[in-house]
């Protein structure tokens, strides 16, 4: 049995999707972060960045797992799917996993707090991260025109990515002219276990921006 402490965020539900298309048995904590649940000791113990996505392996000597690529990829390899044992083929997953974690993940989240949350509005830093989310998008785009998801096959690297991209309006920048992108989008977007994981864990306000705003502004403090 796998814990997940996670949060509605792209990071969580990059986890909670690939819980539910690996089809492993799970159990769902909700971390408030909007009340800095996740800076708690207790947390901090099993992980030391105090974020979300952590998980523990109730099968596995309680083992505990943060970081959401690290997360993806112990669950590929507990379950024997999404990710090829094949050298070339595990290193193309490998490449486009890291490609969202280290560019589209965090210039993603630059974008949105310059473009939401900063108390005075900075165009140059604004615009800087918008541009370069821009050319991420454009990279997938023109990988996308030559195969239907980024390594080929469905894997880890979509889950981790699929969750991002789908927040495009929220960190202001349009799919406009991206229609190898657009179309990877809506067609991970209609796969069952992905319909049913993004929606875990729920938005428990009824205002999902503020609940968002809220949220970012913890992770920020």
């Amino acid at each position: 049995m796998i814990e997940l402490l996670s949060a509605a965020t792209p990071n969580g539900h990059k986890v909670s999707i690939a819980l539910e298309e690996m089809g492993l048995p799970y159990e769902l904590r909700v971390i408030d972060m909007a009340a800095g649940e996740q800076k708690e000791p207790w947390y901090r113990a099993l992980n030391p960045n105090a974020r979300i996505p952590t998980i523990i392996d109730r099968d596995n000597d309680n083992f505990a797992v943060f970081e959401s690529g690290a997360i993806l990829i112990y669950l590929a390899e507990k379950s024997g799917q999404f990710l090829p044992a094949e050298p070339k083929a595990r290193s193309l997953v490998m490449q486009w996993l890291m490609f969202q974690m280290g560019g589209v993940g965090p210039m993603m989240g630059q974008a949105g707090v310059f473009y939401r949350y900063a108390p005075v509005r900075i165009e140059y830093a604004t615009e800087r991260y918008q541009r370069e989310t821009r050319r991420l998008f454009e990279v997938l785009n023109s990988r996308l025109a030559d195969v239907d998801y980024l390594a080929g096959d469905y894997s880890i690297a979509d889950m981790a990515t699929w969750p991002w991209i789908m927040g495009h309006e929220w960190v202001g920048v349009e799919l406009d002219g991206l229609p190898h992108l657009q179309r990877w989008l809506a067609q991970i977007g209609k796969r069952p276990a992905v319909i049913r994981g993004h929606k875990i864990p729920a938005r428990s306000s009824a205002n999902p921006d503020e609940e968002r705003i809220r949220t970012a502004r913890s992770i920020l403090a």
